[in-house]
């Protein structure tokens, strides 16, 4: 008895070990490589964005998003994304008021409220509750924002420190129209529109497949979106000569920052109460059920993503790193790219890590160089993977739910308002479902003949 007591904890120990390897192995160098590029058309132009405009230590945040990549692709296997929370640094950017103490401050309390949710099982409640014509029209309206946005960074020339577009960008230059057309030329050549079809066909048209096999090959050695990147970053030291000579080796000093009780009050009202609801649709429910439509033999629950969501933040916004949570956009981006492991993620926050401690803050002078159109390519794809998660909505039911929640969540610039919206049609046509068509039509019949 005893001994077998003392022999349960090895193999305790060699499984999990086992897993974490599975998880964090890469299915093809090249491929994962590609995915690990698909989220930072949503990640740079944000947190970019405040570091110029509200302060944001950009070396901290790198260390600690590089951390909170590595362990999420080690916890779930999947290219499970670490985004900087978009309704908060909406908030940071617009109003001048809002500085970091106000961010960390709504960034702790969005991270405790997820906990929360997490830790008693509300969260799971949700998740089951929300039909999923609801959950793919946040989808849509999330993949369509972040297509718009990338049009307008492509069309647009932006200045992130005031989030404002500028004039029309020039079409030649190192930061032209013409070098993001051709980037997207070269991005639709080599990725197409995805590898679904292709896959299914293998195994009924051995002929047809041929071009289609080698296509998927050419798909996994050449990564895309690797390659516009590296332009990028060569086309920024050439607009910039003099960043390289800005660098400063070394990592920023982590200090805690310190929250007044103004802040933390304006950091729950203005920034908490409006991120609240996004974190929980698009970071939490939208990305798990996006996980498990594109990786049905890998378990990514509501529980444990509700909770790290609210433990990155738990851990990371006393030090003034960004707030952060997960994202369908940045998983639809990474897949289509050729995201398919943990390794994806992984090898992204060792690069983070690794910038983060050599350069500290000083790498927000390459960014300022990059060119903002090729960001806008990264994102536009990433943002119509995503918006085509919707197009397993088949019955007119579905549809009208998804295009009604869509609709509101893009004027109204609320995914909150969106879900409602999309909760009570849905309700509405179920409840004519109930009732019978043909009782309600006499029902209408007659009040319309007895008024």
């Amino acid at each position: 008895m005893e001994s077998n007591n003392h022999q349960s904890p090895p193999q305790t120990t060699t499984s999990l070990t086992k897993k974490l390897k599975e998880n964090l192995v890469f299915r093809s160098k090249w491929a994962e490589l590609n995915g690990a590029m698909g989220d930072l058309g949503t990640y740079i132009p944000i947190v970019l964005a405040l570091t110029l405009a509200s302060d944001l230590d950009l070396g901290t945040t790198l260390i600690f998003t590089g951390v909170y990549n590595f362990v999420t692709g080690a916890i779930y296997g999947v290219p499970m994304p670490v985004q900087p929370m978009k309704s908060i640094a909406a908030v940071a950017i617009s109003d001048r008021d809002f500085g970091i103490p106000e961010v960390m401050a709504a960034g702790i309390c969005t991270g405790v409220i997820l906990f929360v949710l997490g830790v008693t099982g509300l969260m799971r409640l949700a998740y089951r509750v929300i039909p999923l014509p609801v959950v793919r029209g946040i989808q849509l309206a999330q993949g369509l924002s972040f297509a718009m946005t990338a049009v307008k960074y492509i069309r647009k020339d932006q200045d992130f420190s005031k989030s404002k577009s500028k004039g029309n960008r020039e079409w030649l230059g190192l930061d032209g129209l013409m070098l993001a057309i051709v980037c997207i030329c070269f991005i639709m050549i080599v990725n197409g529109a995805g590898d679904d079809d292709d896959q299914h066909a293998d195994e009924t048209q051995n002929v047809q497949n041929r071009g289609r096999r080698w296509r998927r090959i050419v798909s996994a050695c050449l990564p895309s979106a690797f390659i516009v990147f590296m332009v990028g970053v060569i086309l920024a030291i050439i607009r910039e000569p003099k960043v390289v000579k800005g660098f400063k080796f070394g990592p920023s000093s982590i200090q805690v920052v310190k929250i007044p009780k103004t802040a933390w009050k304006k950091g729950f009202i203005k920034g908490t109460i409006p991120q609240l609801p996004l974190s929980i649709l698009n970071s939490v429910i939208a990305v798990c059920k996006l996980s498990t439509d594109l990786f049905p033999d890998k378990t990514v629950t509501v529980t444990s993503v509700s909770i790290t969501v609210g433990l990155m933040n738990l851990a990371g916004c006393w030090f003034g790193a960004m707030p952060c949570c997960h994202g369908a956009g940045g998983l639809a981006g990474q897949y289509k790219f050729g995201g398919r492991s943990g390794g994806c993620v992984a090898l992204l926050g060792a690069t983070k890590l690794v910038l983060g401690l050599l350069l500290g803050g000083s790498i927000v002078k390459i960014l300022s160089a990059f060119p903002v159109g090729v960001l806008g390519v990264l994102l536009l794809f990433a943002g119509i993977e995503l918006a085509m998660c919707a197009r397993d909505m088949k019955s007119k039911h579905e549809s009208f739910v998804v295009l009604v929640c869509t609709a509101v969540s893009l004027v109204g610039s609320s995914a909150a308002l969106g879900f409602v919206t999309g909760m009570i049609a849905h309700l509405l046509l179920r409840l004519r479902e109930l009732g019978g068509s043909k009782k309600i039509e006499s029902i209408s019949s007659f009040w319309m003949h007895n008024p």
